[in-house]
């Protein structure tokens, strides 16, 4: 089932299908690995829900939900 990023809940993984972000932005997520095919996770959101921690590659980045509606993975389960 398909899904943008920022529907991910605690614990949820998706493999990343696509990114539809400007330029600069896919570019930076690309050097931190976020290519299509990658496994993310989430590890946990804010309290108030405006940002999503995401494990990948062994890495844990903070994004901003804003951003992760425009990446669409594939859930995993």
């Amino acid at each position: 089932m398909e899904l943008t990023l920022d529907c991910l809940r605690p614990g949820m993984q998706a493999v990343i299908i696509r990114l539809d972000l400007a330029d600069s932005l896919r570019l930076r997520l690309r050097d931190f690995g976020m290519v299509p095919g990658t496994l993310v996770r989430c590890r946990c959101r804010s309290a108030r829900g405006g940002l999503l921690a995401l494990e990948l590659r062994g890495t844990v980045l903070a994004m901003r939900r804003w951003d992760l509606r425009h990446i669409v993975g594939k859930q995993v389960c």
